[in-house]
């Protein structure tokens, strides 16, 4: 060991991709060509009408949803492909941000950091940064509709709802007041500029918060890049 030096794994981001439905496989090998190999794929629904849909340029309302972990030098790269020699090359319409990891298991940061090379000349594109936030409600299902209602009326254009259930100890339902109420749940994923984040959450926690039938949990995530796709 004399003489080696150990260097820290770089920290790494997730890449959120949302893009038409049966899209999230050929994304994927798109990904992978361009040094991003870790994905995990689900699928979800988008809330905004057709007309705000083609003004976003984010196609049908029924949505894959790619979650890929990559060396933040490589998310940024890959988005920067996507704005310039990539951009129409993804096989259909949505957006893609990355959000920066404040922590992760040192063993998978190592792994992803090792199999990535990538040389990335971003300092002029910092100007891009930290614009917009990724609004993240969860609440009991059936309330989807109504929350985005009021996040749009706070200034949110429109969202995308994830199921799931609830999988959490039941005893955490006393001190949240309701939380785990309901097992069955839906994630609202908001993306909107960073001057009205606090507005929309406040407007969905007051009205739809923990106490509420909704039993909406509402919290937030700074966005490095965004790109539209397509």
């Amino acid at each position: 060991m004399a003489g080696k030096t150990l260097q820290r794994p770089e920290q790494l981001a997730m890449i959120f991709t949302i893009i038409e439905r049966g899209c999230g496989n050929k994304l994927t090998k798109l990904y992978t060509q361009n040094q991003v190999f870790t994905h995990m794929r689900c699928e979800g629904t988008g809330t905004a009408t057709s007309e705000i849909m083609d003004i976003l340029g984010l196609g049908s309302s029924e949505k894959d949803i790619i979650m890929s972990l990559a060396p933040i030098s490589a998310a940024r790269a890959l988005l920067e492909k996507l704005d310039d020699e990539l951009h129409g090359a993804a096989p259909g319409r949505g957006i893609a941000f990355t959000v920066p990891l404040a922590a992760v298991n040192s063993l998978v940061a190592t792994v992803i950091t090792m199999r990535t090379k990538v040389e990335w000349e971003g300092a002029g594109n910092m100007d891009k940064e930290k614009k917009s936030s990724l609004v993240l409600v969860l609440l009991n299902q059936g309330y989807a509709d109504v929350v985005m209602e009021t996040a749009k009326k706070a200034g949110a254009r429109g969202g995308t709802i994830v199921r799931g259930r609830w999988v959490g100890d039941e005893g955490m339902d006393q001190q949240f007041q309701g939380m785990a109420r309901q097992a069955e749940k839906e994630l609202l994923y908001i993306v909107v500029p960073k001057e009205i984040r606090s507005q929309v959450m406040e407007a969905v926690n007051t009205k739809h918060g923990l106490q509420t039938e909704a039993g909406a949990l509402v919290c937030a995530l700074g966005i490095d890049q965004m790109v539209h796709l397509g």
